[in-house]
């Protein structure tokens, strides 16, 4: 499987996702500057990955500026063409203002940065990203952001229940989801989505930050663990 990790001026997640793809997870992986326009030589079977961050220093609005970097366009047509897009922190941010995913990511509900280690529950498997996980375990996966309320009007909270597109929430360490447990005041606890066609992930934690024992957590190894083996799968068919 081969990734391409996208790199906005203000990104500051980038090597650390190139590390977890490339060292710890033993896949190909190739940096993308945000002024290339073309994604040569990926397939369907691939990923680009939209990182954390501040691109253009959030300063109009969370990934509004990012959005129309010339790589989106190219970033767009490959979502639309099957390949699979993760937008992870400021990259899910991005992903909902070029209009990839629905809905969109406000300022936290106590307007502060929050940077910490939180607790989240998969809501299904039927994703590439959290078909290895076992949903009844709570993964402790650190969230970095000062705008990670998801919000949806209510339509579109009903219609992401009932297409099962809500891959995460935040509960507790024991796995129960309740308004105590919401670091951000998001809607419904919700901590990640995908897009209908299942090949679009956007999630505010950074799994990138507990994949391997060096930072004594390896919780969200399972996350990239789950894409590489839908992909081999995606191949085989």
């Amino acid at each position: 499987m081969k990734f391409g990790v996208v790199i906005f001026p203000g990104s500051n997640c980038d090597d650390d996702m190139l590390h977890v793809l490339g060292t710890v997870m033993q896949q190909e992986v190739v940096p993308l500057w945000h002024k290339e326009n073309s994604l040569p030589n990926f397939n369907k079977e691939d990923c680009i990955v939209l990182p954390g961050g501040f691109s253009y220093g959030d300063y109009l609005r969370a990934g509004a500026i990012a959005r129309f970097s010339p790589i989106m366009q190219s970033v767009i047509a490959f979502a639309n063409n099957g390949g699979y897009v993760w937008g992870i922190c400021n990259g899910f941010q991005v992903l909902c203002e070029a209009g990839l995913l629905p809905g969109v990511l406000l300022r936290n509900d106590h307007q502060k940065f929050v940077c910490k280690n939180v607790y989240l529950k998969a809501q299904t498997n039927n994703s590439a990203i959290t078909s290895k996980i076992e949903l009844s375990t709570a993964l402790k996966i650190p969230i970095a952001h000062a705008e990670g309320r998801y919000h949806a009007d209510d339509d579109t909270l009903k219609s992401l229940e009932i297409n099962d597109q809500i891959l995460f929430k935040y509960c507790s360490e024991k796995g129960e989801i309740a308004e105590q447990f919401n670091p951000n005041g998001t809607a419904m606890n919700i901590a990640g989505i995908c897009n209908k066609n299942r090949n679009v992930f956007g999630m505010m934690p950074h799994p990138e930050r507990a994949s391997e024992k060096t930072l004594s957590n390896t919780d969200g190894r399972i996350l990239f663990e789950s894409l590489v083996a839908n992909s081999a799968a995606k191949v085989t068919i």
